[in-house]
């Protein structure tokens, strides 16, 4: 599929509650496109490089959506992972990213630790995803006190976008690592942050404190 054929499905899959929900939570050059339409063209084309490239470049939602799920992360050079990251101005955008293409990237640490201190919220967002993750999956050489003072201290003031990741992050260690615990509970309490968030029934509040009790009780109940 060439770019031309590409938007002008993206045209016919106009949703109008989607673009409407877009609109409502930022996104400016969109289609409307419902997220599961986009995950079968991907599937038609299977990873494309410079298709991808293409595709972020024309500042659609959807298009970079797309982008995110045939780009091939091995072939990114830094200087392109940073352009495509600072140019994010959609939470969606920022997630597929972080999901679909941080996750497979070479020297993703260097990263890590610059993105967490950037001034560009989309960066930082994508640094404490990655921070979120190694704290789940890799803690090794990780400081979770001084990651801990960083959040209690920079959180209630970050972007909202950044919050939600240094939240992630929060959970994880509460989850993740016993020994700091309490002190993640602590901090969730103490902050407040997403405390009311609205929650779907059947789904676990973001905030902190449930959050990290609902999980160590279904990890408590696996191990019986």
């Amino acid at each position: 599929m060439t770019l031309s054929e590409i938007l002008t499905q993206f045209e016919s899959l106009r949703n109008e509650s989607t673009f409407a929900h877009n609109s409502k939570y930022g996104a400016v050059k969109q289609y409307g496109v419902k997220l599961g339409d986009i995950r079968p063209i991907a599937k038609l084309i299977k990873i494309n490089h410079e298709l991808a490239f293409e595709l972020w470049e024309t500042g659609y939602v959807e298009a970079r959506l797309l982008a995110t799920l045939i780009v091939n992360p091995k072939k990114l050079s830094a200087e392109e992972v940073s352009r495509m990251v600072h140019s994010m101005d959609f939470v969606h955008e920022a997630d597929w990213f972080n999901s679909y293409v941080l996750k497979d990237l070479p020297g993703k640490e260097k990263f890590r630790e610059q993105w967490m201190r950037s001034d560009n919220k989309w960066a930082a967002r994508s640094g404490w995803s990655l921070m979120a993750g190694r704290v789940a999956r890799e803690p090794d050489g990780i400081d979770i006190n001084a990651t801990l003072d960083r959040i209690e201290k920079e959180m209630p003031t970050a972007p909202p976008e950044v919050q939600w990741t240094m939240n992630t992050t929060l959970a994880n260690i509460g989850i993740n690592r016993s020994e700091f615990r309490q002190r993640a509970l602590d901090i969730g309490e103490k902050l407040g942050i997403y405390r009311d968030y609205p929650v779907s029934k059947g789904c676990t509040s973001p905030f902190a404190p449930i959050w990290i009790s609902e999980m160590v009780k279904r990890q408590e109940k696996q191990a019986e």
